[in-house]
């Protein structure tokens, strides 16, 4: 089992050259198996969350603590906590151009596996899990999101996370952008993931509505760059009908698409 463990997490973003506290002190354990909702208003801290974690240059932890299992990420260069085991799908992942998704896949899973894949079963793979999501095979051979519209960018999110299994995942509003059709296969294939037991998932989201497809274990409110509330499924009701009022003083609903 894995576990990700985030203790009193600081972390400031510079700005014209003025240091601005975004997160002021985070505390969240998340182990193999479990999906975490990271709910909260814009603004509030919860893409800075998933950035810190991952080793965004931009956003400096001043304090706190984030270890997988017992190891340091903090101390890991970003190359190095991918094959410790987390992965981050981002709210606008980029383009590459030049880079087939072939040979990205490919390469990223040399790298997280220890060694490449066996090339008859690589593609066997490669072209179920593009089914499962319903993508064009013929995407594999163009560079990675150049051209793609946003649902077709977070479908190949989806596809790297079927393909790398990693240790924890933070999908960062994956939902975003996303219109029904698309919301549907793209959490299916996070629940395909789910399935195995083995992923823990940081799904941070200001949406209740992929939570209608993907049922949390968890669900934290986040407000004030940390966590308020934290509760089961449930709390994600409460929040479309209530919005984030009583945590921030200012009515702004949990908006449902």
């Amino acid at each position: 089992m894995a576990t990700l463990e985030i203790r009193d997490l600081h972390v400031s973003v510079t700005t014209d050259e003025t240091a601005k506290e975004i997160l002021s002190g985070v505390d969240l354990t998340i182990n193999s198996g479990e999906t975490h909702a990271i709910m909260g208003p814009n603004g509030s801290g919860k893409s800075t969350l998933s950035y810190a974690v991952a080793g965004h240059p931009k956003y400096e932890v001043t304090s706190g603590s984030v270890t997988l299992d017992g190891e340091d990420v903090l101390e890991m260069s970003v190359d190095e906590r991918a094959r410790a085991g987390l992965f981050l799908a981002m709210q606008y992942p980029v383009e590459v151009p030049g880079v087939s998704m072939s040979n990205f896949l490919r390469t990223a899973a040399t790298s997280v596996r220890g060694e490449a894949p066996k090339l008859r079963h690589w593609v066997k793979e490669v072209k179920e899990a593009m089914a499962d999501l319903d993508i064009d095979p013929a995407f594999a051979e163009r560079s990675v999101n150049e051209g793609f519209s946003g649902g077709e960018k977070k479908r190949h999110e989806i596809l790297q996370l079927a393909l790398l299994r990693p240790k924890i995942a933070i999908l960062d509003e994956t939902d975003s952008g996303l219109d029904v059709d698309a919301l549907r296969v793209v959490s299916e294939g996070i629940n395909r993931v789910r399935e195995g037991g083995e992923v823990g998932i940081m799904l941070i989201t200001h949406y209740t509505r992929i939570l209608r497809h993907i049922t949390p274990d968890f669900v934290h409110v986040f407000a004030g760059g940390r966590i308020v509330e934290s509760g089961g499924s449930e709390l994600a009701d409460q929040l479309e009908e209530h919005g984030y009022v009583r945590f921030t003083g200012k009515q702004e609903p949990a908006a449902i698409g």
